[in-house]
C-alpha cells in the first residue's frame, strides 16, 4: 500500500490550500482515511477522518469549520480543503488509512501512512 500526499505550499494567513492523498495497492473504497499533522517541534495531531463511503466525518476542534475532508473512491484519493489558514496550521500533513474501515482519532488505528506534505502559513 502506498499513500502519496501532495498540495502543500507556502500560503499567506487567510488563504486556502487543498491537499490530496493518492492511494495505491489497497482496497481504497473500504478504507477509512485520516489526516494528521505535525507542527515544528511538536507531536502528531489528529486533524480529520472520513469513513469508506464518505458519510461519517469528524474533525478536530482546532480546524472546525475551516477544513473539509472528502474522498473520491473512483480516483482512490482523499482530499483536505483548508480555508482561512492560520500560522498555527503550519505543519507537515500526513494521510493514513485503516484497512478495516474503522474511524477514530487514535494514531495506532491506522495501518499505512504517507510521507507527508509541508504546509507553511506565513506572511
Amino acid at each position: 500500500v502506498q499513500l502519496v500526499e501532495s498540495g502543500g505550499d507556502l500560503v499567506q494567513p487567510g488563504g486556502s490550500l487543498r491537499l490530496s492523498c493518492a492511494a495505491s495497492g489497497s482496497t481504497f473504497s473500504t478504507d477509512a482515511m485520516t489526516w494528521v499533522r505535525q507542527a515544528p517541534g511538536k507531536g502528531l495531531e489528529w486533524v480529520s477522518v472520513i469513513d469508506d463511503s464518505g458519510t461519517l466525518i469528524e474533525y478536530a476542534d482546532s480546524v472546525k469549520p475551516r477544513f473539509t475532508i472528502s474522498r473520491d473512491n473512483a480516483k482512490n484519493t482523499v482530499y483536505l480543503q483548508m480555508d482561512s489558514l492560520k500560522p498555527e496550521d503550519t505543519a507537515v500533513y500526513f494521510c493514513a488509512s485503516n484497512q478495516y474501515g474503522v474511524i477514530g482519532s487514535r494514531m495506532d488505528q491506522y495501518d499505512y501512512w504517507g510521507q507527508g506534505t509541508q504546509v507553511t502559513v506565513s506572511s
